[in-house]
């Protein structure tokens, strides 16, 4: 059983970040956020996969505009990212945004911070303090190891908003190397109530990207820590999003669409495993539904994974024995096990 941390609840939109809340599947988009339609078009994309927050780059006015125009017609909350100019900040505001992302290293000092703060309590617009290793205040102490160097950057500009009167933030602690990362959000943990945001900056490519994301994010997840995740990879959004949720399922944290328990094949087995599971896979990838199914390869762990799912196969010599809801159904050929497998799960899903 994983004890959350307790934070402060702040709305983004429609969803609740923090307090008792459910941690939360955030992405980006990947397109020209200048390009409406194709913007529009990624985050029902997001939506369908399960994203649940959406953050968009706003480079320059002409974004901005655009974002207004987005936010009309999009589902999801929106979060816009500014970087280096807070007018962009200001315009994004009155336009109406869920929320916003600014980046202390870069932003422009106190008075531009102020401005956009000032902006943000007049609407109620929650803001990200999201510290990056790769873009510290040039100020920060240098001797400091880097995650010190990241905690002081976000407590500086926390104790700034602080000082105006504003309190619905957020704050993340990004880099690339996962120790300096999860240090740095241990420490950030022990000094403030605000939700935190997790993510690995910059993971890369998939598998790599995927598993440097999921080394980090799991043991803050476990010790409690964090309320919004985003996984950073040099792939389509969507694979982000699955990602993430596969993250968060297998730490009982979420549930959402299905599990699938296979076995890793040895010489004990004599059916088709590795095709049987990535059929099952592919059939279900849209398919949101709780749902834990098993493809087992030998009567060693077979029978006792195959019960245990909703629906399961236990394979033997050239036949395999299904599962559903715990009871043994059946024995099928090995031909047969695709197609009765599939069948048995149809009727599981109604």
């Amino acid at each position: 059983m994983i004890n959350r941390r307790k934070t402060k609840p702040i709305r983004i939109g429609n969803v609740i970040v923090g307090g008792n809340a459910p941690v939360v599947v955030q992405s980006m988009t990947k397109t020209d956020t200048r390009d409406v339609k194709a913007t529009l078009r990624q985050i029902d994309q997001l939506e369908d996969a399960g994203c649940e927050i959406v953050r968009v780059a706003v480079p320059d006015m002409e974004a901005a505009s655009a974002l207004a125009e987005i936010k009309k017609c999009a589902r999801l909350p929106l979060i816009a990212d500014i970087h280096f100019d807070y007018r962009l900040a200001l315009v994004v505001i009155k336009n109406g945004i869920d929320g916003l992302r600014l980046n202390p290293g870069n932003i422009g000092g106190r008075e531009k911070v102020t401005r956009v703060v000032r902006a943000a309590i007049k609407k109620q617009v929650p803001i990200r303090i999201g510290v990056n290793a790769g873009s510290l205040p040039a100020d920060i102490d240098k001797s400091l190891p880097a995650a010190d160097r990241m905690v002081a950057a976000l407590m500086r500009e926390i104790e700034l908003v602080e000082s105006l009167g504003f309190d619905l933030i957020k704050a993340s602690l990004k880099a690339f190397d996962v120790p300096t990362t999860i240090e740095a959000y241990q420490k950030a943990s022990a000094l403030i109530d605000y939700p935190l945001h997790l993510g690995i900056t910059e993971a890369g490519t998939p598998p790599e990207g995927v598993i440097r994301s999921t080394a980090g994010l799991a043991p803050l997840l476990y010790e409690g820590i964090g309320d919004t995740i985003r996984v950073s990879l040099t792939a389509p959004p969507i694979e982000e999003v699955e990602t993430a949720w596969e993250i968060l399922k297998s730490l009982n944290l979420r549930s959402r669409g299905p599990v699938i328990i296979s076995c890793p094949t040895c010489g004990r087995t004599e059916i088709d495993v590795r095709g049987i599971a990535a059929e099952v896979r592919q059939r279900l990838a849209a398919c949101p539904k709780v749902l834990k199914v098993a493809v087992m390869g030998c009567a060693v762990n077979g029978p006792g994974e195959a019960r245990d799912a909703d629906i399961g196969i236990a394979g033997g010599k050239g036949r395999a024995v299904l599962f559903s809801r715990g009871e043994k159904i059946k024995t099928i050929d090995e031909a047969d096990i695709l197609t009765e497998l599939l069948a048995e799960i149809d009727r599981f899903r109604g």
